[in-house]
């Protein structure tokens, strides 16, 4: 079984990639997003390093395709999370809150 030989300039592009990615996300952090742009755009720019993250420093890119299958049933797990989060959080206002 051979492993796949990554190159250090492959590392030092993604290593930059990151901190382009930390620059525009404290650039973000200072900015008023109208509505609620301002978790989507965090949550873009988190979504984009975490796949460089994952691709690269995990060697996820030069995997086999069981490593592949792992990796898309945990983002299927993780999106079902968040739609039974996001749905939670949606529906909060549909009942009234009684004081005592």
């Amino acid at each position: 079984m051979s492993e796949h030989i990554v190159y250090p300039r492959v590392y030092i592009g993604i290593f930059l990639v990151l901190l382009v990615g930390t620059v525009i996300t404290v650039l973000a952090a200072f900015q008023d997003f109208p509505g609620p742009l301002n978790a989507i755009v965090a949550l873009t720019i988190a979504t984009v390093k975490a796949t460089f993250v994952v691709l690269y420093f995990m060697h996820v890119r030069y995997s086999g395709r069981l490593i592949w299958l792992v990796i898309a049933a945990a983002l299927f797990w993780m999106g079902i999370m968040f739609a039974l989060t996001l749905s939670d959080y949606s529906s909060r206002d549909w009942l009234p809150i009684t004081t005592s």
